[in-house]
């Protein structure tokens, strides 16, 4: 089994370009359905789930072609409206192909979706919001089928802004009859990232980044090229690697204004920032500050993909540090794996309690999920002696090329097999 072997005690330093966003490439990629044409796609990472998206793409019969950070999807000659329970029980973003496939073809039979165990993550709001618009949806034996005589625009009130559901609705209302208005969207940077691409194919979205987006139907789209956004989630990943080892870094090819809650709390926690629209230059402190209240929130707040990572920096923080996640009942994940290393956190349901030590020891721990698996990457940056971490597979599902980017920063990383 593949295993991260990290030597720790080295400060980072340099430059690095941030790839494109995972959780805006999967929407776009099941966009890609809809028109029946040619989407050309760049700046796509090399990623697990981006892989899975791909291969379930061609399950359906799609064309795919992947040159370097560029994906072609020939969409045409998709004929299968089922798709593979393999791939979707691998990928939970694999659920937002339901409303790209309704507004296409009708009909889509998808089972339940996989992923990282974070806690639970429903999809009711995914098959009420389609319901609404007249899907038929039957859920037996771990599968749903969906079906439409034809979707109509309406309006829909989330009880909570849920990205996926967002998302899916979007989807599935480019084509609709009428109008359909989303009251109480998700708001994430990922979903005006999918407006412009369904928007530069010919639909007619407006108001993603804010809690009301309306979706006039229009009767085809077209074929079209699009530029991912990049990934603030890796960006903030590396900036607090950055501020763990004292280091400086350099960060190229980002959108600052996705990750001002990131850089605020970094700051909190005794980083200096220095930032424009598109590049920022973070320098760490001796030592990180603790941080009296970090909470969880949907976007703009602080986002529920970086609590992990901020946990790790807060075990050497100087004084205690709260989280509060209120997302995902069971995304602590990583709590354990750092008590290994010499953390001292005490979980409390939804809150942990972290009083940050002097220094963390090398140890072997496991990734038990994405987020939690990068934060162990952090830990063993900083770390005592050699850190072993398997399960690595959770990270690839998220950082592309890592180790060579760790490693031209100065860290001391490989992979052994």
């Amino acid at each position: 089994m593949e295993r991260y072997v990290i030597n720790g005690g080295h400060r980072l330093a340099g430059e690095i370009s941030i790839q494109g966003a995972k959780n805006a490439v999967l929407p776009v990629l099941a966009a890609s359905v809809i028109s029946g044409k040619i989407s050309t796609i760049t700046n796509i990472p090399n990623l697990r789930d981006v892989d899975m998206m791909i291969k379930i793409l061609d399950s359906l019969g799609a064309k795919t072609h992947t040159e370097g950070g560029t994906v072609t999807v020939d969409s045409s000659t998709i004929d299968k409206v089922e798709l593979p329970e393999e791939l979707v029980r691998e990928m939970r973003s694999s659920i937002i192909i339901m409303g790209a496939m309704l507004a296409r073809f009708g009909e889509v039979k998808i089972a339940f979706p996989g992923g990282c165990e974070i806690g639970l993550r429903p999809i009711d709001l995914h098959l009420k919001g389609l319901r609404q618009m007249g899907a038929i949806i039957y859920e037996a034996h771990g599968f749903l089928d969906c079906k439409t005589t034809g979707l109509k625009g309406c309006e829909i009130q989330l009880d909570y802004p849920s990205v996926g559901a967002t998302e899916n609705i979007m989807l599935a209302a480019v084509t609709a009859e009428g109008t359909t208005t989303i009251i109480n969207a998700a708001r994430e940077p990922e979903l005006i990232d999918l407006q412009n691409y369904l928007n530069n194919a010919g639909a007619k979205v407006i108001g993603a980044g804010s809690s009301c987006i309306t979706i006039e139907g229009v009767k085809e789209l077209r074929r079209c090229d699009h530029t991912i956004i990049p990934d603030r989630i890796v960006a903030g990943t590396y900036m607090t690697a950055a501020v763990l080892t004292g280091g400086e870094l350099f960060l190229k090819d980002i959108i600052t204004d996705h990750i001002l809650s990131i850089i605020a709390k970094l700051k909190e926690a005794g980083a200096i920032v220095y930032a424009n629209g598109n590049s920022l230059k973070i320098i760490g402190p001796n030592r990180p500050s603790a941080i009296e209240m970090l909470q969880t929130l949907p976007y703009p707040g602080f986002p529920t993909d970086m609590q992990a990572q901020i946990m790790t920096l807060l075990t050497i923080g100087n004084g205690t540090s709260i989280i509060n996640e209120t997302i995902f009942e069971n995304r602590f994940k990583q709590a354990e794996e750092l008590l290994r290393m010499g953390a001292n956190i005490k979980t409390f349901g939804k809150v942990a309690v972290i009083k940050g030590v002097k220094e963390l020891t090398g140890a072997k721990v496991s990734a038990k999920d994405l987020r939690g698996g990068a934060s162990l990457v952090l830990a063993g940056l900083i770390a005592k002696g050699t850190t072993e971490i398997c399960n690595i597979y959770h990270i690839n599902r998220g950082y592309d090329n890592m180790i060579e980017i760790l490693t031209n920063l100065g860290a001391d990383i490989r992979l052994e097999k």
